[in-house]
């Protein structure tokens, strides 16, 4: 059980990091969203990115509600996690 608690660590770790690429690169001018890279990260994001855009309106060209997407997300695993963890040592 402890490998996969191990594996949904490294599985949201990697997530996070690519959700953190998606909008470093939403911030950069001159990115060519044809590419075969930004359209996976792109694709694999867009389903939970979507619902949270919006909820803070941007402030000039940045959209921060990208930060309520992250706590969100933060605090939904950290309550998968501690609930893998109970049903382990029950």
């Amino acid at each position: 059980m402890w490998r996969i608690i191990t594996l949904a660590d490294l599985v949201f770790q990697i997530y996070t990091w690519i959700l953190i690429a998606r909008f470093l690169l939403s911030w950069m001018p001159n990115v060519d969203y044809s590419h075969p890279a930004i359209q996976f990260i792109y694709r694999i994001t867009d389903w939970l990115v979507r619902p949270f855009r919006g909820i803070i309106p941007p402030v000039g060209a940045l959209d921060f509600s990208p930060i309520i997407m992250f706590l969100v997300l933060r605090l939904g695993y950290s309550l998968l996690r501690q609930l893998l963890v109970m049903i382990m040592l029950w």
